[in-house]
């Protein structure tokens, strides 16, 4: 029986994917307009991608009436429409990497409107955008913001402004296997190495203070960020948020089974990427100031929760929502003013 067989799959799924929906900014009374309509999973690309074409159009009209601010907050509703689009494992490759690349410039509309002055940044096995904060005198500190398995630089764009209102520069980025990039390469497990190439082409950028850098990773991010810890000397400070510790293969549902192994290529692929991550070697190596951001209602079967690494890191802290689910979507105010001052704090 394949993911999409699954009994009761559609309303499950619209249901646990909600709290990330809000997380990432849709209206959830769209988001539930939207959904509503579906009759199959299959149909979600479709119908979240003409949602983002809607907003396009908007955004368009808007612009040519010289409306710059609704055109550009319109421009950012459909990259974030488009990437939701991509969010379950597609069938078509194809046209997910059609999504994503509606995705990303979607976003470049939208910053070319309201922040001209952000500019792209991209390298081998990495393209993002670096925004820098309104008013900072000298060089900003910089924050690299790490997507997940089936994430990209489009979907955390609370944190990030959270980030840019406390005089932090950030650089959105996707990696290997994700947004612009997932249909071109597999998600690569020695994630320091794309988070170091970043920070070479960084150095080329005005405006910032590289002495002062730190990374902060969702979901399977935050497994890289962990691993960027432990390996790039350049960072003063880490975060992870809802990020695994290890995977155990058999144990994990399909879904995320089902996306590596199309992001991966194929299921033996996929096996042996989830095999390589673990951080129980690494863990007592990473020595920076670490945040672990956990949510009490985070149960995936086959992941161990990274409170494991919050143990096992000598400069770790937990910070613990026992009401979050995976990536806190129904905890907002219980923990992302915290991270972010906690990385301001740290890169002060």
């Amino acid at each position: 029986m394949s993911f999409f067989d699954t009994p009761g799959l559609l309303p499950a799924y619209v249901a646990d994917a909600r709290p990330r929906a809000h997380g990432a900014g849709l209206d959830l009374y769209e988001y539930d307009r939207v959904t509503a309509g579906l009759a199959a999973l299959e149909e979600w690309p479709d119908a979240f991608g003409a949602t983002g074409r809607r907003y396009v159009a908007e955004a368009e009209r808007a612009a040519a009436e010289g409306r710059t601010v609704t055109a550009g907050t319109a421009y950012r509703c459909a990259a974030r429409w488009f990437h939701a689009a991509g969010l379950m494992p597609h069938p078509d490759r194809a046209g997910a990497a059609r999504l994503a690349a509606e995705a990303d410039e979607a976003m470049r509309r939208s910053l070319a409107l309201l922040e001209p002055g952000a500019r792209r940044v991209e390298g081998e096995g990495f393209a993002g955008w670096l925004r820098r904060p309104a008013a900072v005198r000298g060089g900003a500190p910089v924050v690299l913001v790490v997507p997940g398995m089936d994430s990209s630089k489009e979907e955390f764009h609370t944190l990030i402004e959270a980030l840019l209102a406390r005089g932090v520069a950030v650089l959105a980025m996707d990696g290997p296997g994700q947004g612009v990039l997932a249909a071109t390469s597999a998600p690569e497990p020695d994630y320091h190495r794309v988070v170091g190439r970043a920070l070479d082409a960084l150095a080329d950028q005005e405006g910032l203070d590289l002495d002062r850098a730190a990374v902060v990773g969702l979901s399977l991010g935050g497994y890289y960020a962990a691993r960027a810890a432990a390996h790039e000397p350049r960072l003063r400070a880490a975060a992870t948020v809802s990020g695994p510790y290890r995977l155990d293969w058999v144990e994990l549902p399909p879904f995320v089974t089902e996306t590596l192994v199309q992001r991966c290529g194929s299921p033996e692929a996929a096996r042996a990427f989830a095999d390589r991550l673990d951080l129980t070697a690494l863990a007592p190596t990473i020595t920076l100031p670490l945040l672990v951001v956990e949510g009490g209602e985070d149960r995936i079967p086959g992941v161990t929760n990274a409170t494991v690494l919050a143990e096992h890191a000598p400069n770790a802290e937990l910070l613990l929502v026992p009401h979050g689910n995976h990536l806190l979507g129904t905890a907002l105010p219980d923990w992302l003013p915290a991270t972010a001052d906690w990385l301001a704090t740290q890169l002060a």
